[in-house]
């Protein structure tokens, strides 16, 4: 998988296309992404003695083709490609071609 925790990406497809935000989560397993912001669910939690009852907002597992990460030249969606540098294996940006952090 191309993607890594902490990647600021963007959604290509799904009820949030167009919404950006932060890889929380990478589950390589199951080529699945948790993206802050993104794919919302809402849990009714109960009021017990001493806290009141609420609504939680968290985000909710998508699939990592529905991403894409954003170029840091042009904040747009780019696909990621490796490159030989100094011996170690850096990832960089298709569109721009800057390595990426």
């Amino acid at each position: 998988m191309k993607l890594k925790k902490g990647d600021h990406v963007v959604v290509v497809s799904g009820k949030d296309k167009g919404k950006t935000g932060t890889i929380h989560q990478v589950i390589p397993a199951e080529n699945m992404v948790v993206v802050e912001g993104v794919a919302l669910k809402k849990r009714h939690m109960r009021g017990t003695q001493g806290n009141i009852g609420q609504i939680v907002e968290s985000p909710r597992a998508i699939n990592a083709s529905n991403v894409m990460l954003l170029d840091p030249e042009s904040k747009k969606g780019t696909r990621v490609g490796r490159k030989m540098e100094d011996g170690k294996t850096v990832r960089i940006a298709k569109k721009s071609g800057k390595t990426l952090a």
